[in-house]
């Protein structure tokens, strides 16, 4: 009966999960009892602050998530403690003061002292069995195998099992209880058999499914190592893009920089030789007044009388000399004060900013609406002519000198070496003059309005005269002797707005592009700007000046080009002009410098 007991008890002992002795047993809501660590894992498994008791299936709240909140079994633990302190006896002798156990027989399921251990090894039927020493079980390393014995026939082994009560028991219990039908009894140990190849097949597809998981897993790890590649790379591109525009504005600064310097360099040079030229007049002039205007030596000798007649004539010729210009160290003030930084400001903005060049002035045409041509003359100065009559002639400055030719409705302007002047009217009739506007007796034969359509015309440095036609899509090149044209230039696909000289060569403005072409009419290089109307000039430097006009906005810029139309840098930004309502401009460069535009309403002068 004692025996019985203990096994009772020992099962008792068992928690429901690990199937080992309780170890920290805490009690559910609904009176269930669990090691700690049973439902520390529980709790990890449904992630959250509730655990499902597996006995019920009653949910019992979690405080904080903290198990060890939860209640101790007491008793339970003061029970698991006593057996602890109590050495196992063997439950193999017959005597009421029974010896410890040394031994555990897994087949027999009997703890054997070393009287009945011996014995044990004698049987025949007995060798083979698996025997565990007590200091393994005691030390954790070898569990027992438990062998369940029935609690209302504690001598009787539960040997079967009922799976319609899911239960085990005894051979007597199974007569006696699981007779009738609905109950399905099963031998245990076939259960028992069942059960492993249960738990063997779901262990099995708990590794495919860890396994199916962990390749999820080690994906994840790859695409978190492509993600920090990408973010290595783009940081490395970042921090390169960063020392590129450190670089980039650093040489830009410095080019600035020189800009600037370059530019008013020149006008201080000028301000200081002109400062340099009056002081030393002033010191002459000081000198010799001294010399001269000494009354305390009276001269009365000869040689001293012509001396001083000689210094007071030399003296008067000094200070007959102009009075000084102040429009030479205007102009070099003006030129060196005409350079500006603009800043850039707004999106996409990265560069310092350009050096601007402002309005030295800018001036109404005599008649609006009507300029038709713009061309430098061999003095330097601009002329300006108008398809209602009359050519204007400005200076760098601005000012308008003279107005020539009243009579006279011009469509091209151009001059030749000897300073001859030859006019295109509107009805494409070409005129030379002499330098003084004369009207000579040359007659060429040109193609009527009519025939050619809207016509421009240039002069090259051979003297030969270039006229092209809107329409005809063709230019005539003419000799100054007049007559029928000496040969023809195709325009293959595209029409021409302006023409213009280019050593050598011939720049053709149209709608949307500038071409540059040999003159047999095979286009070089070509520059085509979207959006904007281009016109084109010839640099004193002999690069190619380009104006870019947004006629809707009244803006326009400026810059230079190589002969390949390979971009240099920018003149004039966005500058605002007077719109007009017709898109019609000229851009050329005066012998000085200063880069003349000119819209049907107004002349603008840049520096």
């Amino acid at each position: 009966m004692a025996e019985a007991l203990k096994t009772v008890i020992s099962q008792s002992t068992e928690c429901p999960v690990c199937l080992s002795t309780f170890n920290d047993p805490k009690i559910l809501s609904c009176s269930h009892t669990f090691c700690k660590t049973c439902l520390d894992n529980l709790l990890e498994c449904h992630g959250n602050c509730q655990i499902r008791c597996p006995v019920c299936r009653a949910v019992t709240q979690v405080q904080n998530q903290d198990v060890g909140k939860l209640q101790v079994n007491l008793a339970l633990k003061s029970l698991i403690e006593d057996m602890k302190g109590h050495p196992q006896i063997c439950t193999n002798c017959k005597s009421d003061d029974k010896p410890h156990a040394a031994v555990y027989c897994q087949d027999c399921g009997k703890y054997l002292c070393t009287s009945c251990l011996n014995t044990h090894s004698q049987w025949e039927g007995f060798i083979g069995h698996d025997v565990i020493a007590m200091i393994e079980i005691s030390s954790g390393r070898v569990s027992v195998r438990k062998y369940r014995k029935c609690r209302k026939h504690p001598i009787e082994d539960e040997g079967c099992f009922c799976s319609s009560c899911r239960r085990f028991t005894c051979f007597r219990c199974v007569v006696m209880e699981h007779k009738d039908e609905g109950h399905k009894v099963i031998e245990g140990a076939a259960y028992e058999d069942k059960h492993m190849k249960g738990i063997e097949e779901l262990k099995s597809k708990v590794d495919k499914k860890q396994s199916c998981f962990q390749k999820y897993i080690d994906f994840i790890d790859e695409q978190t190592k492509s993600v920090d590649n990408a973010k290595k790379k783009c940081t490395s591109d970042i921090n390169k893009a960063y020392d590129d525009a450190v670089r980039q504005l650093t040489e830009q600064r410095e080019s600035l920089l020189r800009e600037v310097k370059e530019t008013t360099e020149g006008a201080e040079k000028e301000l200081e030789s002109m400062k340099t030229t009056a002081k030393k007049y002033i010191n002459q002039l000081t000198t010799m007044a001294e010399m001269v205007t000494n009354k305390i030596k009276i001269p009365l000798d000869m040689d001293t009388l012509a001396a001083h007649d000689t210094l007071c004539e030399e003296l008067r010729e000094v200070f007959d000399q102009k009075d000084p210009d102040y429009e030479q160290p205007k102009k070099s003030g003006i030129k060196g004060k005409s350079v500006k930084f603009k800043r850039n400001v707004g999106v996409d903005k990265l560069g310092l900013g350009k050096i601007v060049n402002v309005v030295e002035t800018n001036v109404a045409l005599p008649t609006k609406n009507a300029m038709n041509a713009m061309v430098s003359t061999p003095d330097g100065r601009m002329v300006v002519g108008c398809n209602t009559g009359g050519i204007s002639i400005f200076s760098p400055d601005g000012q308008l000198q003279q107005t020539v030719l009243k009579d006279v409705n011009s469509d091209g302007v151009g001059f030749l070496s000897d300073g001859r002047c030859v006019v295109m009217d509107t009805s494409n009739n070409i005129t030379l003059y002499t330098p003084e506007y004369t009207q000579l007796n040359v007659m060429f034969k040109t193609l009527s309005e009519d025939e050619g359509g809207y016509s421009d015309l240039t002069v090259d440095g051979d003297d030969q005269i270039y006229v092209s036609y809107w329409d005809a899509m063709k230019i005539q090149v003419f000799s100054t002797a007049g007559g029928q044209a000496v040969r023809e230039i195709p325009c293959n696909g595209y029409r021409t707005n302006q023409i213009t000289s280019y050593h050598g060569s011939l720049i053709i403005s149209s709608d949307d592009a500038i071409r540059l072409i040999d003159k047999q009419g095979a286009v070089q290089h070509e520059l085509t700007e979207p959006g904007s109307l281009p016109f084109a000039a010839v640099s004193q430097w002999n690069t190619i000046l380009i104006a870019k006009v947004e006629e809707d906005e009244g803006l326009v810029s400026i810059d230079e080009y190589t002969n390949e139309l390979m971009h240099i840098r920018n003149l004039v930004n966005d500058y605002k002009i007077e719109k007009s309502g017709i898109h019609w401009c000229y851009l050329q460069q005066y012998r000085s410098g200063e880069i003349a535009f000119c819209t049907s309403v107004r002349l603008y002068i840049f520096r």
